[in-house]
């Protein structure tokens, strides 16, 4: 029998658009898209508040859909709401340069707030909004405005709860009490092996309830009632909300419904046609959208542009009775630096050191805090090493949320996926630290954070066997290679303590985009530039800091720690009749975004004899040494041993490094 009432016709449209769109594209997960659509309704209809008309309004709610292989459910969303995707856009599911691909990438899409697909990123984003939204109610409300006031919602799937990084940010959200964040969990029960029973028979709302969450129970994910009613009590808590939702994936599909044949291809015609005749949906035309339920849904769209409203004039008050706060927020919104944001910036003089660049950072870090209020950092449990911690603030907690500097605790993935939600909200610069080796637990992140181009900044320390005494386990060596390879991703590695400066300058300035800075544990020299080139020089990835003689026989080039080694060196070299030519080279992928003809400047074509210098493996500096090249490196895992110990040990000493020239030089 048809199902003729709107709000049945309302969910089949989101159905059948998604079902539609992904047996057109041959491509695709319709089971979530099926089997979620009337609990997602439920929150779209009676709940969100957004404003398609301008997807980046302020205070809008933030919806992220953390199963990105459902992208079908947000994209019919989009569409019948009225944000800037067309009919024929849905009809153009997953192919090149569509603005509805595979999975929900922010930079693509008017209306997705963060890029999701890799399981947990979606959930733990989530927190990292959630917290940013609570501190800048912290900051920026009275009493009598509450100018920041939004929710941050996201459906969850049984693959989000399997990873562990669910686990990880659900613990730190308990923990902080974020009471408007608001998970809606799609409890199909089947992953892509089958049934969960295979591999996930725990009780999820137990262990959410165990991590200080709020809990409830819908029997029926079809009740667009009872989901109301679930959302309206979870608005009301103060703790974080997960709704379970009993759901069918792929609802309605008369063979595939509630088995994994649902899950990741598409129903096929024939049981796509068996489903339509089941739920009373016309069997042709595909993408058919009733004309009430497109006015209807274009109505909902509609009423955001009264919720922006509201909130402008409310705006409007706020800042009659607090002009210096609305003029800050309001510059934070738009993402704008505050006018001599860089002014105070430490120098550093020979005479400060030798000093660590953890160090350096630290202190650089401080400086930009007193200047940039929206600079909130933390850090996985290794806040005195990593040095990351704002002087006279507080810690955010759930007691403090105006604290700017986040306890993370172990849980580096969840930090990296937090940051990029903090990034991804707006209104905050956040950075976290932890070692260098444990860029290996975030990596999933700060990948994201590239590919959605947040400006997320990753502080790492510890960068290099000169960690010592911990070993191996605690030494990176391929790390900066491996890190380097991901597009996007800028990482630094400064020489010294003014090159930090400049390294910060960079991070703070970037705003499309993430930075990494891989810093020191141990001391190193503050390089005299009375005699070499200023540090500003780091801004374009390499530079010369000297010649020493004219027509250079030699180019070295160091990054990090190795640059004092390098400059020593070739004072030495120098001082034996060889013309050397001294680079810095912190960071590739500014040197290689430099014309040509600058490139070409610092490394002279002509010269063919390069010696690069770094404590890691060689893999990838063949760009820049040439052919006739070599590279100091370090190419097997450390050893347990003091940092002076093991760099003389692994050949990074000043001996070696001419040892290594000269042989170049007699070829």
């Amino acid at each position: 029998m048809p199902i003729s009432t709107l709000q049945d016709r309302s969910i089949n449209t989101i159905r059948f658009l998604s079902a539609d769109a992904v047996q057109r594209a041959n491509s695709g997960h319709p089971g979530l898209p099926m089997g979620a659509a009337a609990m997602t309704y439920s929150l779209w209809t009676r709940h969100l508040r957004f404003n398609p008309q301008n997807p980046d309004w302020w205070d809008r709610d933030r919806f992220i859909l953390s199963g990105g292989h459902g992208s079908m459910l947000l994209y019919s969303l989009l569409y019948l709401t009225g944000y800037d995707i067309s009919i024929e856009d849905i009809m153009d599911f997953r192919q090149l340069g569509c603005k509805t691909p595979g999975h929900p990438e922010n930079f693509c899409t008017p209306g997705v707030e963060v890029t999701t697909g890799p399981l947990g990123q979606g959930l733990a984003n989530s927190v990292g909004m959630a917290i940013a939204e609570a501190h800048l109610a912290a900051v920026f409300n009275k009493p009598d405005h509450k100018i920041i006031d939004h929710n941050t919602y996201a459906i969850v799937t049984d693959g989000d709860l399997m990873e562990g990084l669910s686990s990880e940010a659900a613990s730190l959200a308990g923990h902080l009490r974020l009471g408007k964040l608001i998970l809606l969990y799609d409890d199909n029960r089947i992953s892509i092996d089958g049934s969960t029973d295979l591999t996930f028979t725990e009780d999820r709302g137990a262990r959410f309830e165990a991590l200080g969450w709020h809990i409830q129970h819908v029997k029926d994910g079809n009740d667009v009632d009872e989901v109301d009613r679930a959302i309206q009590r979870a608005k009301s808590d103060m703790r974080p909300s997960l709704i379970l939702c009993k759901t069918h994936i792929g609802f309605g599909l008369p063979n595939k419904q509630d088995t994994e044949k649902a899950h990741g291809e598409p129903a096929g015609e024939e049981e796509l046609a068996g489903a339509k005749k089941k739920l009373g949906w016309p069997l042709e035309p595909m993408f058919y959208v009733p004309d009430d339920v497109l006015q209807y849904y274009r109505k909902i769209g509609e009423n955001g542009i009264e919720y922006e409203s509201e909130w402008i004039k409310h705006f409007e008050n706020y800042s009659k009775a607090y002009p210096k706060l609305a003029a800050e927020l309001e510059r934070r919104m738009r993402r704008q630096l505050v006018d001599g944001w860089d002014k105070n910036l430490p120098k550093f003089e020979v005479k400060d050191g030798p000093i660590a660049t953890r160090s350096a950072s630290g202190k650089v870090i401080n400086a930009l805090a007193q200047k940039l209020p929206e600079m909130i950092g933390g850090s996985a449990d290794l806040t005195p090493s990593n040095k990351t911690w704002i002087n006279d603030n507080p810690s955010f907690q759930a007691d403090s949320p105006h604290g700017r500097n986040i306890h993370y605790g172990v849980r580096e993935h969840t930090m990296g996926a937090v940051v990029n939600g903090l990034a991804a909200h707006g209104g905050i610069i956040p950075f976290s630290g932890t070692f260098l080796m444990f860029s290996d637990y975030m990596r999933p992140a700060i990948r994201l954070s590239a590919l959605s181009k947040h400006r997320s900044i990753w502080v790492f320390t510890h960068d290099s066997i000169g960690v010592g005494e911990d070993g191996p386990t605690h030494q990176p060596v391929e790390h900066l290679a491996s890190l380097r390879a991901i597009p996007g991703l800028v990482v630094i590695r400064p020489g010294d303590a003014n090159e930090v400066v400049e390294a910060w300058r960079i991070a703070i300035e970037r705003s499309q985009g993430p930075t990494l800075l891989a810093l020191t544990r141990q001391n190193i020299s503050i390089l005299d530039r009375s005699r070499y080139a200023p540090a500003a020089g780091l801004n374009r990835g390499a530079y010369v800091l000297g010649d020493l003689g004219e027509n250079p026989d030699i180019i070295l080039m160091a990054t990090g720690s190795e640059v004092p080694l390098m400059v020593e060196a070739g004072e030495k070299l120098h001082a034996e009749g060889v013309n050397v030519r001294l680079v810095s080279f912190p960071s590739w992928e500014l040197f290689e975004s430099q014309s040509q003809e600058y490139r070409d400047s610092v490394l002279q074509p002509s010269v063919k004899n390069r010696l690069a210098i770094e404590a890691g493996v060689a893999q990838g500096w063949s760009k820049w040494i040439g052919d006739n090249g070599s590279v100091i490196s370090v190419e097997k895992f450390g050893k347990s041993a003091p940092s002076k110990v093991i760099f003389e040990a692994y050949g990074f000493t000043v001996e070696n490094v001419l040892e290594k020239a000269k042989e170049l030089l007699k070829t």
